[in-house]
Order: C-alpha cells, then structure tokens, then sequence
C-alpha cells in the first residue's frame, strides 16, 4: 500500500464514529451462512461496516468473549448446537478491491480485503492486466479463509503471491505483517511462537503483468475443469481433506469404496470423493459422522490418517441446553 493509502486507512480509524455501524444479530442461525447449509445458532452475530468499525466493535467485547470469523462459509462446519460467542462475518462487508502502487506509483498488485470472495481476485487482476491469479477461480471462498490456510489448487498456492497483511486482534488493534511473521505450510499458516491469535482483515497480492485476454482464458479453462470434476450444484465445503504426502485424499477414499457412501443426509459425493455433500435433510451431526467414518476407513485400510482442511466448531445439539439446566 502507498503512503497515501495508508494516511487513508489511519484517518479512517481516526475519524470512526462512537456509534457502531454494522449491523448486530442474536442467535441468527448458522444454516444461512455456510456452505452446507447445517448449523444452529450464534449467540450473536455481527455485520461490520468496515474495518475501522470492526476495530470498534472488538474493542467493545468482553476479555473472554469467544469469537469466530467466517467468510463464504466454504471451509466451514458449525455443529447443530450453534456457537457460543460471537460470529464476525465478513463477507459482503470487508469487500473493498483496488490496485497497490509500488514507489514509481506504477500499479503492482492487488489489495483486497478479507471479505472479498477469491474468484473475484482472480477476475480483478486478469482484467487490470496481471497473470498468476488465475488459481484463485478455483477456491470457493474468501481472501480471509485463503490467507488463513494457504488455500490454493491446480498447482498455486495463496501465500506465493503474498507480500503482506493487516491483521486485527480481539482488542481491536490493526498491525500490517509480512511473510515473515509466520509459519506457512501446506494448507497451514500460524503466527510464530510467541505472537498472540490475530485475524486477517486484508492483504496486498504481487502478481506478474501479463495479457489479460490469456488469464481471463485460463481462469475459463480451470472454472469449466472444476465444474467437470467437482459436485458444484449440491451444497458442499469443498476439499474435507488435505492430501496426504505424495498421495492424493480422493485417492484413497475411493480406493475404500466410499464413493457414495451415505450416513442420514450426508453423503461422500459420487462425482469427486474428498467431497462430502448435504444430499438433502443432512445435520452437522450426519456429516461429522461421515467424516469420522472415512478417517477411521482410510486408516483401517490404508494405515494413513488423514487430516481435515474444514474447520469444525460449535456445540452439539444439546449441549448447552445440559449446561443452562445443570447451572439453573
């Protein structure tokens, strides 16, 4: 970001009003905001206006206060007891795209916020004359959950083109980092020892110039290659496993035979096997569930293990209603 962008972004936070703008809910259910469209309630939920107004608003949370950041809800599975805490939703909010000037003031790259849906990145740069973010078409989520496990597919990676980010913690700070600052792997990203949890609000993308006609045909190559093999029409979280070294999660979920394989509504989808889809009626049980189930297969059969790329959080069904009655 130039010097102007970041007087810019310092006069925003300057200048946020005492009153909160975004927009607050109470037990808004978590159905409507992940991609397979299970999940109970959030405690509360909230819609910021814009970073500054993010910043004012954990500012305002208690110490303790759980809290949990989503964006499309494509990596995600909320549990059918719903979320303690409260739920920070970030896209369509932090949703601001523009070009990042180097010294010359010559654009270089991109800066996107975290709300800001990762195909859209891939269409911006091809359109402002920039090539190697056409991978970013194939990841069915945001800036926010790219940075935050170094998403990537056919062959790219989120955090190679990675030159820095603006973080927030739950105190409402903002800090500006680099590769740097932390630990990167496949499909894993961390703060280093002895940094505190923080979440990405932002980040500024190098990628190379390019002919913008032959990314827009790259990106329209790999969107038709991803609808050929994955089960795009049926609600899903994308990839549920990472893929084990030198070996491939839908592989070996195959090779098990559980291509089809179904518990209540969930169901690992026929068309791609490291894809499980709500087949119609499925809870966040049914797919945990079947999840543990094709572990628990793949390692019987194969003696590997595999680890999950979805995030799981929340409660199961009943749980806090236990709770409430035992504290009553």
């Amino acid at each position: 970001m130039s010097g102007e962008e970041d007087k810019d972004m310092n006069m925003a936070l300057a200048l946020a009003p005492q009153k909160l703008r975004g927009v607050l809910k109470y037990n808004e259910p978590m159905s409507k905001h992940t991609s397979w469209r299970v999940g109970g309630p959030a405690e509360r939920f909230y819609i910021p206006a814009d970073i500054a107004d993010l910043a004012q608003f954990l500012q305002g949370l208690a110490a303790d206060e759980p809290v949990h950041f989503i964006g499309l809800g494509s990596n995600l599975l909320v549990r059918d007891g719903g979320v303690r805490g409260t739920v920070v939703l970030l896209h369509s909010a932090l949703n601001q795209i523009t070009l990042s000037h180097g010294k010359p003031g010559a654009p270089s790259g991109v800066y996107a916020e975290a709300g800001v849906a990762s195909p859209k990145v891939a269409r911006f740069a091809a359109l402002n004359g920039f090539e190697g973010a056409e991978f970013l078409a194939g990841i069915p989520g945001t800036v926010g959950g790219a940075l935050a496990m170094n998403a990537g597919c056919y062959g790219a990676e989120t955090w190679q083109h990675v030159t820095e980010v603006l973080t927030i913690d739950c105190f409402g700070e903002l800090r500006r980092r680099t590769p740097q600052d932390f630990d990167i792997g496949y499909r894993h990203v961390a703060l280093k020892a002895g940094i505190g949890s923080e979440w990405f609000v932002a980040a500024w993308f190098a990628f190379k110039p390019g002919n913008g006609e032959v990314s827009r045909k790259k990106i329209k190559g790999l969107l038709e290659k991803r609808v050929a093999s994955q089960p795009i029409g049926t609600p899903n979280a994308g990839s549920v496993f990472r893929n084990p070294a030198g070996d491939y999660a839908a592989r070996l979920i195959e090779a098990c035979g559980l291509k089809g394989s179904a518990l209540g509504g969930a169901m690992v989808s026929p068309k791609h096997a490291n894809f499980i889809v709500n087949a119609g009626g499925a809870t966040a049980a049914d797919i945990e569930a079947l999840i543990d189930k094709v572990r628990q297969t793949v390692k019987a059969q194969h003696g590997i293990e595999l680890v999950t790329e979805v995030r799981v959080i929340g409660e199961a069904l009943g749980v806090r209603g236990e709770e409430q009655k035992h504290a009553s």
